[in-house]
This record gives structure tokens, sequence and C-alpha cells, in this order.
């Protein structure tokens, strides 16, 4: 029988695709890189594909914000076809870049597509901050989450601009957050740099309403290794292998 396919997507300035795609092979996933430029062209479709990933990078260098132009591409030009995909149930995980993405195409935290209810600004530090972080699962689960709530993972972070903004606080409820910045004692924290961007309420990972949409800033394809500090990226990636074998 054949593997569900995973469609990874990417763009010029886009650095994490092939290692997301090892990551999820690690995972017992079957994945394929697809250029933006080919759905954009229609040589390609997202319709055959069963989940899909939006790695990390500098996608389009930036400009006009991180993640702006893909997310605008994405509306403007393949609106429908992400409708269709949504709307079909099939996961999206947008990492780091692909979070700024997911935020500016409005598909976080609301998946109200191109209504941006959220922002992803400088970090307070004002530099970019590449660094091991903590990060607590909320017992909110979602697909990407499921069975690992209250645990503590590790992963590396490596951005410039993850500071989230949204019209309402982290903790009134409106928003599903699933993953926190977490000190030594495994407890959420605003201080830096166990936060590295000073994310108001820890934030650090949110998903929509259904749990099938999942960004988060720290990069869990870069602990997938056992050479990495840590394996616990995989654990994400080995619950999207479930669901998609369910």
């Amino acid at each position: 029988m054949t593997r569900a396919l995973t469609a990874i997507l990417y763009a010029p300035g886009t650095n994490c695709h092939e290692e997301t795609a090892a990551a999820m092979e690690r995972a017992g996933l079957a994945s394929e890189l697809m250029l933006l430029r080919d759905l954009l062209d229609g040589r390609s479709r997202l319709s055959p594909y069963q989940a899909a990933v939006i790695p990390g990078g500098f996608s389009y260098g930036d400009h006009l914000g991180a993640g702006r132009v893909f997310a605008t591409l994405l509306v403007a030009r393949l609106g429908e076809q992400l409708e269709e995909f949504l709307a079909a149930g099939k996961p999206l995980l947008g990492i780091c870049n692909g979070f700024q993405v997911l935020a500016e195409a409005g598909i976080l935290p609301l998946r109200s597509l191109g209504k941006r209810g959220m922002a992803l600004l400088e970090n307070q530090s004002g530099r970019f901050e590449d660094r091991k972080v903590r990060l607590l699962v909320s017992r909110q689960e979602c697909v990407w989450t499921q069975g690992l709530g209250a645990e503590i993972l590790e992963l590396p972070s490596a951005h410039g601009e993850g500071r989230p903004l949204f019209p309402d606080s982290p903790g009134s409820g409106k928003l599903h957050v699933v993953l926190n910045y977490a000190d030594a004692t495994g407890n959420p924290t605003s201080h830096y740099p166990e936060n590295p961007n000073g994310a108001p309420g820890a934030v650090a990972g949110i998903t929509d309403e259904s749990g099938l949409v999942l960004g988060l800033m720290p990069h869990p394809e870069r602990a997938s290794l056992p050479a990495h500090f840590s394996q616990d990226g995989l654990k994400l990636f080995k619950n999207l292998a479930r669901r998609l074998r369910s």
C-alpha cells in the first residue's frame, strides 16, 4: 500500500526543507519537496497530499516582512486549493518562517484566510536568537501533540521575529496554545533567554480550533538525530505519522 504523502512547501530563501524531509523520513513519513512556483504555475496541486509542512528559513528574503510574500501568494493565487485542503481535515504545520507564513495568511490563529489575526514581531532582544529552548506541552492536546501533555520538549530556536502579538491575551481562552517556553523547573516563563523572543504568556506554538494546524517557532526537524542534543522533535512528526495511518 502506498504511504500517505506530505507536501513540504518551499520557496526561494527557504533553507530547512531538506532537513524537514529527512526528519519526517526518520519518523516513518513519506514526503515530497514542492516548490511553491510549481503550485502557482499549475504544475502541481495540493489535493493529492494528505498533509503539508511549511518549513523554516527566510522565504523571499523576508521582503516586506517575515513570511509575507509567501503568505500573499498563498492567499491570492492558491486560496481555493488551500481552503479545500483544510476543509478536508488535512494537517498543516508551519515551522518558524512557516509559522510566520500561517500568521500572515490568516490561517492562524482563527483560520480566516486573508484576514490576519496575529503578528510575529521582532524579538524583544532586538537580535537573532539561536539557542536551545524548553517547551512545556499543554494538556490541551492537538493532532501534533497527542499523548505529550505536560511533557517538556527540548528543541532549538533560530529566529529574529518570533514575538507573537494577539488581539486577545494568551490566557483569554480564545487562543489554542499548545506549547509554552519553559524554565528549568518546567514552568512557563517570560524570562530571557529561556523565553528567547519575549513572547507574552510564553507562547511558543498555537493551533487553530480543530487542532490540525500547528504553528511553532522552534525547529523540531533540528532535534531528530542522535547527534543532536535532543530527538524530541521526532515526537511531533511521529504523531503525524500515526494520524495518517489511522
